[in-house]
């Protein structure tokens, strides 16, 4: 018959981990509230003058990076800044200036640079408005907190209004920009001609568990990380090219997302949410989702059944050999489907 263990002994051992358990949730919960502490906005009316970035030093790298990064636009472009309620915009303008009005919103932790490979054959049918987002990363500046997807869809008509593109907007949205442009499109229809939302997370189909720790891992401070654990999954039809233009490419984008993250000081997103059947069903402005076979957020099979079976109005399109980065690893076609549909 096996010893026991005296109850002396397993009083101890179960004290001890008691104890231990006790710890690790107190390490949880202080961790939970350090990480919540990094993303606490501050008092806007006493914002320092290098807000939104961590000091005068993180603005002024950030600032050449993104200005030396600029000079590699493909066409010639005007830039303007656009005060609005919600704080400055920088729109990077092309494109001739009768053409029809095309408003471009970028990704998450990516300005309006993230359509270098697409704006010089879009400038040649549109007047082309490349956006900073307000509350992310590049020359605009928020003056208020964004909490929920009105703030954004109020900036934006304000955005839209300043410009003077009356009401026949063509707004097309990547990822972040694409949830964004969905939601702008149930709030103010009146003023889109056409929307197109290419791979917009959550919006079809929620995000997988697996976005929230590769996002987390990307973060810490090394390209490595961004590199190994998002770019290389995320964007792994360009990120697995080994011509030298691809690889050129890549590390342009693992270089603004690590900047980025060194520079600014940490802002809570509005985590985008998943459209209701009514909701897609209530998009009438004549729209385009676009995304790559290889898509990682969600399968990309899936969303276009999704989209088909609650809402045939919306036209859906699987771009072939392209995962989240189909603007750029698919230029020629992505660029070719997006002037097809806004020209019809």
């Amino acid at each position: 018959m096996p010893a026991q263990t005296p109850p002396k002994k397993r009083s101890l051992l179960k004290t001890i981990l008691l104890i231990l358990a006790a710890c690790l949730l107190l390490l949880i919960g202080s961790a939970a509230l350090f990480v919540n502490s990094l993303f606490k906005d501050p008092d806007m009316s006493k914002l320092p003058a290098y807000y939104p970035f961590k000091s005068a030093q993180a603005r002024e790298k950030y600032l050449e990076y993104y200005d030396q990064r600029a000079r590699q636009w493909p066409v010639d472009s005007e830039e303007r800044y656009v005060e609005t309620s919600y704080g400055k915009t920088f729109v990077r303008v092309s494109g001739p200036p009768k053409a029809p009005a095309l408003v471009l919103l970028p990704s998450a932790n990516a300005s309006s640079l993230i359509w270098f490979a697409n704006v010089k054959g879009l400038s040649e049918h549109f007047r082309v408005y490349a956006v900073d987002n307000i509350y992310d990363v590049g020359r605009s500046i928020n003056a208020k907190p964004f909490k929920r997807a009105d703030d954004f869809t109020g900036w934006m008509d304000e955005l839209f209004t300043d410009l003077a593109l009356g009401d026949s907007v063509n707004l097309m949205g990547y990822s972040f920009g694409g949830w964004l442009s969905s939601r702008y499109a149930l709030r103010h229809p009146e003023r889109l001609r056409k929307l197109v939302l290419v791979a917009p997370p959550s919006t079809i189909i929620a995000l997988p568990g697996e976005w929230a720790w590769r996002g987390i891992i990307s973060a810490l401070p090394h390209p490595y990380f961004m590199r190994r654990f998002l770019v290389n999954w995320l964007f792994e039809d360009l990120a697995k090219r080994q011509d030298a233009e691809s690889r050129r490419i890549t590390d342009l984008l693992i270089s603004d997302a690590t900047m980025s993250l060194k520079c600014y000081k940490m802002r809570m997103l509005v985590p985008p949410d998943v459209l209701t059947d009514g909701e897609l069903r209530e998009i009438k402005v004549p729209a385009l989702f676009l995304v790559g076979e290889h898509e990682k957020i969600y399968p990309a099979a899936e969303a276009v059944k999704r989209l088909n079976a609650v809402a045939p109005q919306i036209r859906t399109e699987i771009i072939p050999g392209a995962s989240h980065d189909l603007p750029i690893s698919q230029t020629e076609v992505f660029n070719k489907k997006v002037i097809e549909f806004l020209e019809q």
